[in-house]
């Protein structure tokens, strides 16, 4: 299974030990389920949450937030079934039909925003869920 924080191989994007499963609507935004159908934004219908919201508890390793739950993210990737061995820094640049999106998204549950989980979507598609993110030169 794929995990985030380079060597310390993070469940979630803030899991401080590699086996760390914690989580709770103070971490990210997603479909929580407690009682059944319930979200931790807007109760029962779920929302896209103001970006940092769950800042700094659910912030990546290097300060990232927002890179589980909220909204899925586009990446540079074109979606393949597996990764290349050995890879590091890598990037699945040969097209197919669909792109690779990461991070989970709020009408998704606790186990969808596991750091090594992804999905796809053909890039004509839309979702109430999917964004991107903006990156900057720190």
């Amino acid at each position: 299974m794929r995990r985030a924080g380079g060597g310390e191989q993070r469940a979630y994007p803030w899991s401080t030990l590699a086996g760390s499963t914690s989580i709770d609507c103070s971490y990210a935004n997603y479909r929580i389920d407690n009682p059944s159908g319930t979200f931790c934004v807007n109760g029962m219908t779920g929302a896209v949450n103001r970006v940092g919201s769950e800042s700094p508890k659910g912030d990546g390793k290097w300060g990232q937030s927002d890179l589980a739950g909220n909204v899925d993210e586009w990446t540079l990737d074109w979606y393949s079934g597996s990764y290349a061995v050995p890879c590091s820094d890598c990037a699945n640049l040969a097209t197919t039909t669909v792109r690779t999106r990461r991070g989970g998204d709020f009408f998704f549950d606790a186990s969808s925003q596991r750091a090594g989980l992804r999905g796809n979507l053909s890039p004509v598609g839309r979702s109430g869920g999917i964004g991107v993110r903006c990156a900057r030169t720190p």
